[in-house]
């Protein structure tokens, strides 16, 4: 592979290209799309029912990849918001809390069985909406989601086990709201623990990523889910906000940014709701020089580009040990040379398209930061598609602590390097930061990983993996990057009420 190098006359910024090696290829390998149904058009599902918006209000939701549209869908306003907590309420008092335990879990049970038979199709569609590699959707978000269905499931009627010596009641109507990034799997962190303690759901998608939400609704159709249980939603901020004032909603389960949580948390004080915010990260991933350095720098790969940067807790600061910082930044190029940017539906793809053109305007604007900045900016020199939103993978080495690029939450594929030399260096460096959600350690000593995890603010911390998910563990963070956790025995606590015994 020929390397040529350019270097600027100002100390502002360095670039280093790579050619792309196109001497081979692999063949495409797309999914075929006429495994998915998407409607031409979708409307509102409130009380078991598909109903037209009041708002008389749509909207189209586009395949990034490509820009065209998918689908029309309907945009609630607050008379639509009004009418599906008025269900839930109503599903709640006279259906759903009082129906028993067993009961329920077999709705839930159902719900997740369906789930798997429809997977091919749930994930094709959440690559053709959000922009994803199918790999990404097919093996991680279609198959934890359904997990997250049957792990709920099986505590339904199990809740004396959970919380021991105290009674449980559910709270009532759960107000959902979830991201783009990971619609369908968020979208079961929320609903599935909220059905086990016997809350019921008024959930809203992202607007630009609406339909796996919808297709699940589809779903709870079939599963014969009594009417009012769970409404879905879709729209704008708008939306988001009238589930959040409504006066009849008792809790409220938002993932998003870190800006949104603030505003959630200034609507909701003085009443009795309760919340769960689930924010932005800016992820420490720290490598010490007695790490197995290729299986860490795969683990970087894996922790901030195969998900295009669209995690919250992605590692999008990645902090070396002196010792062993050429080394791993050589191999971190050379990777990214290697991965496949493009179509979403082909299962070569490892990075696939950004969810809209505003995120790849904020992506390319982090990158000019970075640039201004004075870091030395990398990017992969592989091809693009010539319509859709895409991002060539990119990493800066020379970043300062200081630098915005390495405070900031950016939600692409940019990696910020940085160097440290012992152990309560790096901790001071990845704790100085505003967000706490996720952190990920490489090393071979296990008492460092220890001493690691115990002085670091973050509520997840991987050791020699990243990015690893599973229904009952627990998810959540500190700072600003929320409060409350989703997921495992924890994410069954925001939705009961307890009394001790």
């Amino acid at each position: 592979m020929a390397a040529t190098k350019k270097n600027s006359n100002t100390k502002k910024s360095n670039t280093i290209k790579l050619k792309f090696d196109t001497s081979w290829q692999y063949a495409p390998a797309p999914e075929n799309k006429k495994s998915a149904t998407i409607n031409k058009q979708y409307e509102l599902f409130i009380n078991g029912q598909w109903q037209k918006p009041l708002s008389k209000k749509y909207f189209d939701t586009i395949n990034p990849a490509n820009e065209e549209k998918l689908s029309k869908v309907a945009w609630a306003n607050e008379v639509d918001v009004d009418k599906a907590v008025k269900a839930a309420r109503h599903a709640y008092e006279n259906i759903w809390k009082n129906m028993p335990a067993k009961e329920r879990a077999k709705y839930i049970f159902r719900i997740a069985r369906i789930m798997q038979e429809k997977a091919r199709e749930l994930a094709i569609i959440e690559s053709l909406d959000g922009g994803k590699p199918i790999r990404e959707s097919r093996d991680f978000d279609i198959p934890t989601a359904a997990n997250h269905f049957f792990y709920y499931a099986g505590w339904t009627d199990k809740l004396a086990f959970a919380f021991p010596n105290r009674q449980t009641s559910p709270l009532g109507v759960a107000g959902q709201i979830i991201p783009w990034n990971f619609p369908l799997l968020m979208a079961a962190w929320k609903i599935a623990p909220a059905l086990a303690t016997g809350n019921t759901v008024v959930i809203k998608s992202a607007e630009s990523t609406p339909l796996t939400l919808l297709k699940l609704a589809e779903i709870i159709e079939e599963a014969e889910l009594p009417p009012g249980v769970v409404n879905i939603l879709s729209g704008a901020g708008d939306t988001g906000a009238a589930i959040v004032n409504h006066p009849d909603v008792n809790k409220i389960a938002f993932t998003g940014s870190t800006e949104v949580g603030k505003i959630i948390q200034k609507a909701i004080a003085g009443t009795q709701k309760k919340v769960t915010l689930e924010l932005g990260g800016k992820a420490a991933n720290i490598i010490f020089e007695d790490a197995a350095i290729d299986q860490a720098v795969e683990g970087v790969i894996n922790g901030i580009f195969f998900n295009q940067g669209h995690v919250c807790c992605a590692g999008s600061r990645l902090y070396v040990q002196e010792s062993i910082l050429k080394e791993v930044v050589r191999k971190l190029k050379d990777r990214l040379e290697s991965l496949i940017v493009g179509d979403p539906l082909d299962k070569n793809t490892d990075i696939g398209a950004i969810n809209s053109k505003a995120q790849l305007d904020v992506i390319h604007k982090y990158i000019d930061i970075g640039k201004k900045e004075g870091a030395e900016f990398y990017q992969s020199s592989c091809p693009l598609p010539k319509k859709g939103y895409y991002c060539r993978p990119s990493l800066f080495t020379n970043v300062a602590q200081s630098n915005r690029i390495a405070q900031e939450e950016i939600f692409g594929p940019v990696l910020a390097v940085l160097s440290f030399r012992t152990v309560d260096e790096v901790i001071e460096k990845a704790n100085n930061t505003p967000y706490g959600l996720s952190a990920g350690v490489w090393t071979d000593k296990g008492a460092k990983i220890f001493n690691m995890t115990t002085k670091m603010r973050a509520g997840v911390i991987w050791a020699n993996t990243f990015n690893k998910f599973d229904p009952s563990s627990p998810f959540g963070g500190y700072k600003e990057s929320g409060f409350g956790r989703e997921g495992g025995l924890h994410g069954l606590l925001p939705y009961v009420n307890l009394v001790n015994e």
